[in-house]
């Protein structure tokens, strides 16, 4: 009995210590803010950073620290004192207040693998990512029964290992008073909570090497529950305690250990940046400023440390930005996400433009091929541990709602689970029947893949569908197909390891210089705050990157970057811009859609990397509306929709605007530096120059894979053999002074003419090659207006050029 009045005596001790912290007038009176700001937001859980506490009352702070929960019960008294001190009804309405700590650890700030039994009934903080999360259930906290017989009310409490406050009930439900009369169940006057188990994991780069994960379990009550999902990084402060088991009216030896959280804390938050009005003010004004090149300008600031790809990171920006939903009457809907396919060589950066995405979307997904299966993307029914009830778990496409889903390695994907994507990637919606479960989950989202080629490497003697491998149907949901190829361009190769080679020698601003690395390095680093939330909210917003010869280069500082951060605030901002389709611009789509169906109709000789069809008509229409969202407009005008054309242009007949487009960026550039020549010195304007000689002599090389197209801007060449790089710029004006003079210059028709000629002396000779002389005779027979052979010679250089014939020793072999 003495115990019990020491134990109480030092309970209102404490609970008295615990008041004169929260009531803080005299000092700064934060808490008594904080605790006015509780009852206006209507909530029942006040955040307390220990490091005050441990500022008014150290040796309060390390009880509270050592002996969780006797400290936290009286903490918890005291809280709910003072929200009677300052709103008597409010007190009323919650049957108790909570207390959730923050602030620095020490000791106490653990990982699973470091929770050990020396901090039971400690109060810690682990950090770790969510692997699991238990449906959220209603627990009784107090049931009141009603007897008929004697017109009485009685009330019943229920507590268990994790209630602070008292010792475990008996589970027993009443059914009967004293006097053996039946009891009724109130269940409107009865008290629930709610009641959620999660499993918190290692962080996998903090795991030993070769060592698995380890994982704890946390219960999580009240307000609590459904803060968290699988996948989300987190620090968990809460009380460690152990539940002693039973086996056969014996306690057990072993006892199974749990956290019962009073707060937790996401360390990668999937929320809208914050915004300050001089950050949004910055952004107006970007868009105002820059309105001609603004697209331009954000690609460019696309995963900077990629060379090249200045079209797939157009594409990426109109996916990130996105087009319009509409849902229509008949409750059809049109959707506005953009789904591109990256197909091409290993090596060519496809891996790192998606992890540029994950860091850069508001909310993206990682999965790859062989690691996801058709219902790990989409849902799965799964059966509940607890219950054994039948429940539905979302996949990545689901948790990915609104967001983009980056699959790697698509092409190693099986066929069956590629199809579950099919009604997600058009649809937007997963439905499932199986299982006695029929449901239908929203998947918003955006798929963004990357793919190998079916030989591994691009096969260029075969056509794009023989190398995608993929069927139409698939295709035809992907908005944007880019084939992306490892070309041997000594000019190119030579710019790409001048890049890497920076990255490699950047070294970060903040970083030591020298500093000494853990031995091992077994030192975990664990944040007690969040540092990028604390600097985002406190820093201007700085729109461009400061410029780092080894980071961007030394050549062009005109190009600036544009900072990731503002890139993020950018696009958020543009995303909820909803333009309107103009009639220019519109009539400009149908007439291009029209000569894309037109083009597919055409001869054989023309390749595409994916079926023109209905949907490529929506594409046009998404891609126009993302420009216009990027420049802030709330129409789509006739430039956003010349721009969508350039790009599905370039997706479906590579070659045909890529030399186009070459060529006047290059005249650009070069009017620029010519510009930036007169300020600097002579050696310098000698070294771009020669560099821009170089890249215009490489410019004019005809080459590409898979295009046979004859609207290609080749320049008119001689027969014979095409030359390399170097010698071509040296032979180039004989050439082009020898097709003056004989006049050998083909128009487009005439090359077509030729073609069928040609192969139709193949089907009839039933041959895979044809002497020259054979061919001439053949081709003028029977023709009024006759092929000379300097034109034979010219048309079937420009064939050799395309890989479809061969010329040796004047026998012309078919490919």
């Amino acid at each position: 009995m003495a115990t019990d009045v020491v134990d109480d005596r030092e309970m209102r001790e404490a609970q008295r210590d615990y008041l004169d912290f929260l009531d803080d007038d005299q000092d700064q009176g934060i808490y008594q803010s904080k605790v006015r700001d509780m009852i206006s937001e209507n909530k029942a859980r006040l955040i307390v950073n220990i490091n005050d506490l441990r500022r008014r009352n150290e040796a309060r702070a390390a009880k509270l620290m050592n002996n969780a929960f006797e400290e936290l019960l009286a903490f918890q008294r005291a809280l709910k004192d003072v929200v009677a001190s300052v709103d008597a009804t409010y007190a009323k309405q919650y049957e108790e207040f909570f207390v959730g700590l923050e602030g620095s650890f020490g000791s106490k700030h653990v990982t699973p693998r470091t929770l050990t039994s020396r901090l039971l009934s400690s109060m810690v903080c682990v950090e770790g990512i969510i692997t699991k999360c238990s449906l959220v259930r209603p627990k009784v906290v107090r049931s009141v029964h009603y007897c008929p017989a004697t017109k009485k009310t009685m009330e019943r409490k229920y507590t268990d290992m994790t209630s602070l406050d008292a010792f475990p009930s008996s589970a027993i439900y009443p059914t009967k008073d004293e006097e053996n009369n039946p009891l009724e169940t109130e269940f409107g006057l009865s008290i629930y909570k709610d009641h959620q188990t999660i499993t918190v994991q290692e962080m996998p780069e903090k795991a030993p090497a070769g060592q698995l994960p380890r994982s704890v379990d946390i219960i999580l009550d009240n307000d609590l529950v459904d803060m968290v999902k699988p996948g989300d990084r987190v620090q968990v402060i809460g009380t460690y305690r152990c539940l002693p088991g039973k086996k056969g009216g014996f306690t057990s030896g072993t006892f199974r250990t749990i956290m019962i959280a009073c707060h937790v804390k996401q360390m990668s938050k999937e929320v809208s940046p914050y915004f300050s009005a001089d950050d949004v003010a910055k952004i107006r004004n970007f868009s105002r400023t820059r309105s001609k090149d603004v697209f331009d300008q954000l690609a460019r600031s696309l995963a900077p440390s990629i060379h090249g790809h200045e079209y797939i990171k157009k594409a990426i920006l109109c996916m990130l930005l996105g087009g319009v939903e509409k849902v229509l009457e008949n409750g059809s809907r049109i959707r506005g996400d953009i789904n591109i396919l990256l197909i091409g060589d290993p090596s060519v950066a496809k891996s790192q433009l998606l992890r540029y995405v994950l860091h850069t979307a508001p909310r993206a997904i990682p999965t790859t091929g062989r690691g996801s299966s058709g219902v790990g993307l989409t849902a799965a029914v799964t059966t509940d541990q607890e219950t054994g009830e039948r429940r539905l778990e979302a996949g990545a496409m689901v948790l990915a709602d609104r967001g983009v889903v980056c699959i790697d390695e698509f092409d190693k994907m099986s066929d069956m689970d590629r199809t579950a994507i099919h009604e997600v990637m058009e649809q937007g919606r997963v439905t499932i029947a199986k299982a006695g479960i029929h449901a239908r989950l929203n998947a918003r989202c955006s798929v963004l893949a990357a793919a190998n080629p079916v030989y591994g490497r691009y096969d260029q003697y075969k056509t794009p569908m023989e190398n995608i491998g993929l069927q139409d149907s698939l295709l035809s949901r992907f908005d944007l197909l880019f084939i992306v190829l490892d070309q041997m361009d000594p000019e190119q190769d030579r710019e790409i390891s001048d890049h890497v080679l920076r990255m490699h020698r950047y070294r970060d601003p903040r970083e030591q210089e020298g500093a000494a690395m853990a031995l091992g390095g077994s030192v975990d680093v664990l944040a007690t705050e969040d540092p990028d939330a604390i600097a985002e909210e406190h820093e201007e917003l700085q729109i461009y990157e400061k410029h780092n010869n080894l980071l961007h280069g030394s050549k062009r500082k005109k190009d600036k970057i544009v900072s990731k951060e503002f890139m993020r605030k950018y696009i958020h901002i543009a995303k909820a811009v909803t333009p309107v389709l103009t009639e220019e611009a519109a009539n400009h789509i149908a007439e291009e859609y029209s000569r894309l169906r037109s083009q597919e109709q055409l001869a054989a000789d023309i390749a595409r990397t994916s079926p023109v069809t209905a949907r490529t008509l929506e594409t046009l229409i998404r891609l126009s509306t993302a420009h216009a969202k990027a420049r802030m407009s709330k129409a789509v005008e006739l430039e956003d929709s010349e721009v969508a054309v350039e790009l599905v242009q370039f997706a479906y007949f590579k070659k045909v605007l890529e030399k186009e487009k070459k060529r006047s960026r290059q005249e650009r550039d070069s009017g620029s530096e010519e510009e930036e020549d007169e300020e600097t010195s002579t050696q310098h304007s000698q070294r771009t120059q020669r560099k821009r000689g170089r890249r215009g002599s490489q410019g004019s090389e005809p080459y590409s894979p898979y295009d046979f197209s004859e609207e290609q801007d080749v320049p008119e060449i001689q027969a014979g053999t095409p030359k390399p790089a170097k010698p071509q710029r040296e032979e180039e004006e004989p050439m082009d002074a020898t097709s003056q003079a004989e006049g050998t210059e083909l128009s487009a028709e005439r090359l077509k003419e030729f073609k069928s000629s040609l192969f139709a002396v193949f089907q009839s000779a039933h041959a895979q090659s044809v002497k020259m002389k054979t061919l001439m005779d053949d081709i003028n027979k029977e023709r009024q207006n006759q092929f000379s052979e300097p034109e034979v010679r010219a048309a079937l250089a420009r064939m050799q050029d395309d890989n479809q014939v061969m010329l040796a020793d004047d026998i012309i072999f078919l490919i």
